[in-house]
């Protein structure tokens, strides 16, 4: 992931974060903002006694059993983790679990299950977590109901949880949501936004969105550009083409694998105009990357916006970087598949506006084919002098990132048009997208692309037996991928080969290959073991990990009693107190946004350690050094999947290398949720 060190500001050799902080009145309770964006199946949590027992460290109460606390499906595989710590900030929590636990349904009392839970590979303590575990298995509870599993002999539990068919509908209401919240130059009402989160449209005043300079030229007022809409890309406000493309891509491709998984009752200002509401927030996105195409077809590569709390506070200027071959190429591959999706909707107005798509995404090809190299390197005087302070992450692409934008976008436009241009040059150029030891979590989408291409009836019948029989045999054999399920490997049911920035991502990329899995192998006994392996990564994601936290933020609406309470974001500062922290009084962030997760490479800023003498010493000597002072362990110096800390400091603390959310993050745990909302 790219790091966000460029967030900080050098002015006259000082380091200086830049934060504009409003605080607002603090009148509207927790328990009101959550009403406020209840859904028709919202399910609130009421379960306040879960941690009743339970030792308490720096990231809350520290769970003994941990499930999936929105819930399971009535005939999908269900299991308890029960956790000794022997290593981490919590090893002094440690808990023996009696012999018998029971499964209990919280509105009678009743007793639907007993059992023994069963070890963990004999015992072991498990390196990546630092605990020793027990997994308690109750698959066969199938009524439907509201339970927790409770310890006899301590008389500990887990947080409730639900069994139901529909049990992840409500959590994909709020997923998608996120979104909304993300648009910029939107006005978020306390009816779509709830009261607590309510906001006037941001971007939208003098030298801002609708009035984009340049970056390039920035007094040259004939080239200022009406680039209003988009998505803030993260807990940053800036918007970059490639990344949005592909955020796009990811929830049409949800709703054309499972269309019933979406509906038109979201709550954002176009539900009940009888389109899908994650159709009518794919087009938000679309519209502003037509707005960021140019006429000779080109797209401009990012535009870089200021930042505030709210963002309707934020007034500095708006600019654009240039046109590149890489935003290009995921221009023509967007709209092609946009307008594949949206050709097959019955309404005339977005059968009009996917013709226009398809027009769009050959000339966006036109251009990149006639213009192979153009890069920039926004943010990076080191590559690109005079880039330094456009945008923030690094979204220009290297060669191999660029020819599978090509193979992309060739495969899409192949699919609507039947070109041979583009089908020959996918044929030519499939064996370059995935590596030979893939496919892993960090080439999942280039492998989604390879079997979408698969699925064409009009693409060579050879190719298409390659790359399925190729995806196949390196899933269930590579020693990274089905193995490591079948092995039990990780004692929280969702084993990665590599835990870094971005954890949580990664899960749900890890998720959505097992899902292709379950799609493409003959095999009906693989099929149903991927697809129960694909379940095990959103239940880490929803509790099933040794922190018990449901990693989306204020979740008690959608049922979960622990979920993430903090996360960085420029609205959701830590200098608000309305909103850094979700309380008894404080709302906190919105509800539904993906964090980071756990990453074992975080660190703070170096200049917390910088000598006495040196330029950097005490971190500029800015009052900012004073973060350096705080432990920040965890995240640091643990087990990897506790390198986790509840937190939204910045600069030089750094969190948003652990808690910052990413539309990108967000786009992917979408993808692999939409199978099970049912």
């Amino acid at each position: 992931m790219t790091s966000r060190s460029t967030r900080m500001l050098m002015l006259s050799g000082l380091a200086l974060w830049i934060s504009i902080g409003s605080i607002a009145s603090r009148e509207a309770s927790a328990t009101d903002a959550q009403s406020a964006t209840s859904t028709s199946a919202d399910k609130p949590s009421t379960d306040t006694s879960w941690s009743q027992g339970l030792k308490l460290g720096v990231n809350g109460a520290i769970p003994v059993i941990v499930v999936d606390q929105f819930g399971y499906q009535v005939k999908s595989l269900k299991v308890a983790v029960i956790r000794n710590p022997q290593a981490g900030y919590d090893k002094d929590a440690s808990f023996k679990p009696g012999r018998e636990f029971q499964v209990v349904e919280r509105s009678t009392g009743k007793i639907v299950k007993s059992g023994s839970p069963a070890p963990w590979n004999n015992g072991a303590t498990d390196a990546g977590s630092g605990d020793q575990v027990w997994w308690f298995d109750f698959s066969d509870v199938e009524t439907p109901g509201t339970y927790a599993i409770v310890d006899v002999e301590s008389q500990l539990r887990s947080a409730e949880f639900d069994i139901d068919d529909h049990v992840f509908q409500r959590v994909m209401k709020h997923a998608v949501r996120m979104f909304f919240y993300q648009r910029a130059g939107m006005e978020k009402t306390a009816e779509t936004a709830g009261a607590s989160w309510a906001d006037r449209a941001s971007h939208l005043g003098p030298g801002q969105d609708p009035y984009t300079h340049s970056w390039l030229a920035k007094d040259d007022a004939s080239l200022v550009k009406d680039l209003r809409g988009g998505w803030f890309d993260a807990g940053d406000y800036n918007k970059y083409t490639s990344w949005t493309a592909r955020n796009i891509i990811s929830l049409l491709r949800s709703y054309d694998g499972n269309p019933s998984a979406f509906g038109d009752d979201y709550k954002i200002p176009e539900s009940g105009n009888g389109i899908p509401d994650i159709l009518d927030e794919a087009k938000w996105g679309l519209d502003w990357l037509v707005r960021m195409q140019n006429a000779d077809g080109s797209l401009l590569c990012v535009q870089s916006l200021s930042e505030a709390s709210p963002p309707s506070a934020a007034t500095g200027p708006s600019f654009y970087g240039p046109p590149t071959t890489s935003a290009t190429l995921m221009g023509a591959a967007v709209f092609a598949y946009a307008s594949k999706v949206l050709s097959a909707r019955p309404e005339p107005e977005l059968q009009a506006y996917a013709a226009d798509l398809a027009k769009r995404a050959k000339s966006a090809w036109a251009w990149a084919t006639a213009n192979p190299q153009v890069l920039y390197y926004n943010n990076d005087n080191a590559r690109q002098p005079g880039s330094q302070g456009l945008a923030s992450g690094q979204q220009e692409m290297d060669d191999a990132h660029r020819l599978a934008a090509r193979f992309e976008a060739a495969v899409y436009l192949f699919e609507i048009t039947g070109d041979e241009e583009y089908g020959k040059f996918a044929e030519a150029n499939f064996t370059s997208v995935v590596p030979q030891w893939g496919p892993s979590q960090w080439d999942a989408v280039g492998q989604e692309v390879l079997l979408h291409y698969a699925r064409l009836p009009n693409a060579s019948n050879v190719v298409k037996s390659a790359i399925i029989s190729q995806f196949v045999t390196r899933m269930t054999q590579n020693a990274d991928q089905l193995p490591m399920v079948i092995d039990k490997k990780d004692p929280y049911r969702s084993p990665m080969k590599d835990f870094t920035w971005g954890s949580n991502q990664s899960k749900a990329t890890q998720a959505r290959l097992y899902e292709l899995l379950a799609s493409f192998t003959p095999d009906p006994k693989v099929a149903a073991l991927a697809k129960s392996a694909a379940a095990e990564y959103l239940h880490y994601i929803h509790g099933v990990n040794p922190l018990g936290l449901v990693y989306l933020t204020n979740m008690k609406a959608a049922g979960a009693e622990n979920s993430a309470a903090t996360m960085y974001h420029a609205w959701f500062s830590n200098s608000s107190r309305r909103w850094s922290r979700v309380s008894g009084i404080n709302p906190g962030p919105a509800p539904g946004y993906l964090v980071g997760g756990a990453n074992p490479s975080y660190s703070v800023d170096p200049c917390c350690f910088s000598a006495s003498g040196t330029p950097s010493y005490k971190c500029y000597m800015s009052a900012a050094f004073s973060l350096c002072r705080r432990g920040y362990s965890p995240p640091l110096d643990q087990p990897a999947s506790k390198s986790y800390l509840q937190f939204n400091d910045s600069w030089p603390a750094n969190s948003w290398a652990v808690t910052e959310p990413s539309t990108a993050y967000q786009a992917a745990y979408i993808l692999a949720l939409s199978p099970f909302a049912n």
